[in-house]
């Protein structure tokens, strides 16, 4: 037993001096402080943080009416909009979880994911009500559903007809709620906030589940990083169902920023917003700043103030970096994983770099940089040892993180759980190099991921889709180089002897038939498959192939 220190003798925690970590703290001061600001703005809707405050008490109400609380999952099906936004506070503001879901998968997955979560009750935006009419086919328990009708949606006739999906509307939901709803903070910030799913490494996806310190941690540390103000506007072209918005929700929050909501990435809206709005800072994946560089002319407005952009995912290409600095923007480039809450390191500014050659700048950019404000460690080691390697920018091992913000682990997997966490560190799975002035430097992925548009694809999930092709003896997918997507799948495939004419386009279908649309190759090449000695594909060589 370590000695006791006269700093410790009675002088223990107590709640006067001690009180748990949350980021729904940010809220109920933003309201108080600044009732009357811009909490959000969409389309010709205004909310100030008082009113957002309140929807968020009256969401939270209701959901205790009806018995959500502690432990219960809240799924919302929905794209940036504000009622997403106050999902991310009314929710666990009842003490449930949030299950923020990817819009882009398809119906049985989403289905899996509800059940996996055991969700209670669905909040769906009515756009994408027969995605999830296709989604409650695979859940053996139904849950509740609430539907969002938001002005901003133009409609369609399918999604129009399915007022039968929802037992009552979100407006007359949250209406049951008390505007003053007595929530309570967690008693333990380790209590779960949020329940986020991997998009699958191995075509199962692990639900992530993160906790309220590690969300206040983060929203902060990302706050700082990418210097939010009182006076910033963020444009929401990152998905809020990514890492809870990177946890941008609660940062942008935190100093009661305004959010911008946006349905739909588009370049024209978003010149128009950045314009009207003044909008400061924006984020996504490589995907949005090929939209923005590569918009039409006629879409492109001018605007007369500097906006700070965080990218994730591929490091994007030199010349994007300097048509985005031409047209206003300042790109700073991200890592980390759905794991780590998002973010966890950055390339971070350094004085110098303005004086550097657009291609030396976006050398530096584009390396995964240092750890955040919010990580305690990272490292690099040797996958097979463990053995910490040096900074010199040529050892490459895996990258290993320490941080308040890591995930508690995975919803009922104690194995990955463990193994994610061995020897005390996180194992992220991604290889690098650590260079001497402490920035890292991302060189392959071990788990062969595909990051195309800032989405995670599995190869293993689309080569056993491709195995079920009747006519296909091999197959194996690596990433492609995309200008627009970052990276897209390419198939190579060695056909039956007996299969007669098989086309790429037969073989896209196939896929397109059992898989969600971005996960489909983009590229079918045809031939036998490079092994090594063992029999084992050599993927190193068909990424060659497919990036040559």
């Amino acid at each position: 037993m370590s000695p006791q220190s006269r700093y410790d003798i009675d002088l223990d925690r107590n709640p006067a001096n001690h009180t748990a970590l949350t980021p729904l703290d940010f809220l109920s001061r933003a309201a108080l402080v600044h009732p009357s600001r811009t909490a959000i703005v969409h389309g010709a809707r205004r909310q100030g943080y008082g009113e957002t405050y309140s929807r968020c008490c009256r969401l939270a109400g209701a959901l205790a009416l009806r018995g959500i609380g502690i432990g219960d999952t809240v799924a919302v099906l929905a794209p940036n909009i504000p009622e997403t936004l106050e999902a991310h506070f009314g929710v666990p503001m009842a003490g449930a979880v949030l299950n923020a879901l990817n819009t882009r998968l398809d119906g049985p997955m989403i289905g899996r994911l509800l059940e996996h979560g055991e969700s209670k009750l669905v909040i769906v935006d009515r756009e994408f009500a027969p995605l999830l009419i296709c989604a409650l086919e695979h859940v053996p328990i139904r849950p509740y559903v609430v539907v969002i009708d938001d002005p901003e949606w133009k409609g369609s006739d399918e999604a129009l007809q399915v007022d039968e999906t929802g037992d009552e509307s979100y407006e007359s939901f949250i209406a049951r709620g008390a505007p003053d709803y007595d929530w309570s903070r967690p008693a333990d910030e380790w209590q779960a906030i949020t329940l986020n799913y991997t998009s699958g490494t191995t075509g199962n996806p692990k639900g992530v589940v993160y906790h309220h310190r590690g969300a206040h941690l983060n929203a902060i540390s990302n706050a700082l990083a990418i210097g939010l103000t009182t006076h910033s506007v963020y444009l929401w072209t990152l998905p809020m169902f990514h890492c809870n918005g990177w946890t941008y929700t609660w940062g942008v929050t935190a100093l009661a920023g305004t959010h911008v909501c946006l349905r739909r990435v588009e370049p024209l809206k978003i010149f128009e917003l950045i314009a009207k709005e003044k909008v400061t800072h924006l984020a996504g994946a490589p995907v949005v700043l090929n939209m923005i560089v590569n918009a039409p002319e006629a879409e492109k407005q001018p605007f007369s103030h500097s906006v700070e952009v965080t990218v994730g995912g591929a490091p994007p290409p030199s010349a994007i970096i300097a048509s985005m600095e031409k047209m206003g923007f300042r790109v700073t480039h991200l890592y980390g994983l759905t794991e780590c809450f998002g973010p966890s390191l950055i390339a971070e500014w350094q004085d110098d770099w303005e004086q550097l050659s657009i291609e030396a700048r976006a050398a530096k950019i584009s390396r995964q940089g240092v750890k955040t404000l919010a990580v305690a460690e990272v490292a690099i080691a040797d996958p097979e040892t463990g053995a910490h390697l040096p900074a010199d920018g040529k050892s490459m091992g895996e990258i290993l993180l320490r941080s308040n913000t890591l995930m508690k682990g995975y919803l009922a997997n104690p194995n990955e759980t463990a193994n994610a966490f061995a020897d005390g560190w996180f194992h992220t799975g991604d290889l690098g190099v650590m260079h001497n002035d402490g920035y890292v430097e991302l060189r392959d992925r071990s788990k062969d991921v595909i990051i195309s548009g800032g989405e995670n694809i599995s190869s293993v999930e689309v080569e056993n889709i491709l195995y079920q092709h009747p006519q296909i003896l091999e197959a194996a997918v690596v990433a492609m180089t995309d200008e627009k997507w970052g990276e897209t799948p390419c198939a190579f495939v060695d056909l039956k002897a007996d299969s007669g004419e098989v086309s790429a386009e037969n073989i896209i279908e196939f896929c397109r038939d059992h898989l969600a649309n971005f996960k489909v190759p983009r590229n079918v090449l045809f031939g036998p498959l490079p092994k090594t000695a063992t029999g084992k594909i050599q993927k190193f060589v068909l990424r060659q192939r497919a990036n040559s």
